[in-house]
């Protein structure tokens, strides 16, 4: 007996032979559910991760230098004791097993605190990207946009009143 499976097409219950995902009412969608999952296999594409890592990444040389640091047992050192220190506890919302550790100034910005544990914080996922999109308007920091000069905020209290829009 040949392997089966059902139809993608919701609320469709009809049997297929494998490698078909579709039935013959629905085959129309073939092509296109095909097309969407090759997307996703060349992600992890050799040549795609190579031009990932030495052309996007590296777009500059203080790219190419943030880069490595990450990389690096440095980076893992500071990581590890920021999280010990902070208990995993988000400094910006307070909430528990956060394991993000996070430059308050941004080293795009400001590269002398790459290394300086005072400039880092524990934060969560949703946080550490709420405060991404902040530190591109506040800062200009990212990829096509130009640094503003603008004060460097270290306290972890006004940046969340101002990525909320308070200040």
């Amino acid at each position: 007996m040949p392997r089966v499976r059902r139809c993608r097409q919701p609320g469709c219950h009809v049997m297929v032979k494998l490698p078909d995902h579709y039935c013959t009412k629905h085959y129309a969608h073939e092509a296109e559910y095909l097309a969407s999952r090759q997307k996703w296999t060349r992600s992890g594409d050799r040549t795609t991760t190579h031009k990932y890592n030495t052309v996007t990444r590296y777009r500059t040389y203080d790219k190419q230098e943030q880069y490595q640091f990450y990389r690096g047992k440095q980076w893992q050192s500071l990581r590890q004791l920021v999280l010990d220190r902070d208990h995993y506890v988000c400094q910006y919302c307070g909430r528990p097993n956060s394991n993000v550790a996070d430059h308050i100034v941004p080293i795009e910005y400001d590269q002398q605190g790459m290394a300086d544990v005072s400039n880092l914080a524990t934060i969560c996922r949703s946080c550490h990207y709420a405060k991404t999109q902040w530190e591109q308007k506040y800062y200009g920091t990212g990829n096509g946009n130009t640094l503003k000069d603008v004060e460097p905020i270290t306290d972890t209290n006004m940046i969340v009143l101002m990525m909320n829009g308070g200040v």
